[in-house]
């Protein structure tokens, strides 16, 4: 696909793509760093969380361990690593420790990108049907700027862009780690006073 793609597109300067904890397993490392030589420069991959508790509750299908295992292995092939977490995931009842070990998580992967997304509910799904009957309670706003706060507070990824930009996110964050760290707190305390 690659080789098409260069033949068929040669004004094409990046390539990049979505791959799975699985898809990434599948894959030795000789072959990630040809994928890598024929242009593949980065991928794409969820965390979600970095809480077992909260992965297994949300049907992930992965351990945090293996997630970061594969962001290690992408990221030691020689291809860029973006990586998501979703704020509020875990409910009131796991907040701080999806916060805390899913910054841990992005500590040990250290990617290029972290974006951080604010759950939403899609219509038929088991999720928005365990919120009809009450067995998971939704973040308010207030307590997703507190997960994002602690999650900063937490992360030590230096080097990494961090984007809290999606149309999900209450409150707008934008920074490199770990040197836009005191700014984006800043932001989040502004927001919780007012």
């Amino acid at each position: 696909i690659l080789d098409t793609i260069r033949e068929l597109f040669p004004e094409c300067e990046r390539v990049t793509s979505y791959a799975s904890p699985s898809s990434i397993r599948l894959r030795t490392d000789e072959e990630l760093q040809t994928l890598r030589a024929k242009g593949l420069t980065m991928v794409y991959m969820g965390l979600e969380s970095g809480s077992d508790k909260v992965l297994t509750l949300m049907r992930k299908g992965h351990p945090a361990a293996e997630i970061i295992e594969m962001g290690q292995k992408v990221r030691r092939n020689g291809m860029a690593l973006s990586v998501t977490a979703i704020t509020g995931l875990g409910g009131p009842e796991l907040l701080e420790e999806h916060a805390v070990k899913t910054a841990e998580a992005f500590n040990a992967m250290n990617p290029e990108y972290i974006g951080l997304l604010t759950l939403m509910v899609e219509p038929g799904t088991p999720l928005a049907a365990w919120v009809r009957e009450g067995s998971f309670t939704l973040l308010s706003p207030l307590e997703v700027l507190k997960e994002t706060e602690l999650f900063l507070q937490h992360v030590d990824s230096e080097g990494t862009v961090f984007r809290a930009n999606h149309a999900s996110n209450y409150l707008t964050l934008k920074g490199t780690l770990n040197g836009d760290r005191k700014a984006l707190l800043a932001q989040i305390a502004a927001a919780l006073d007012g």
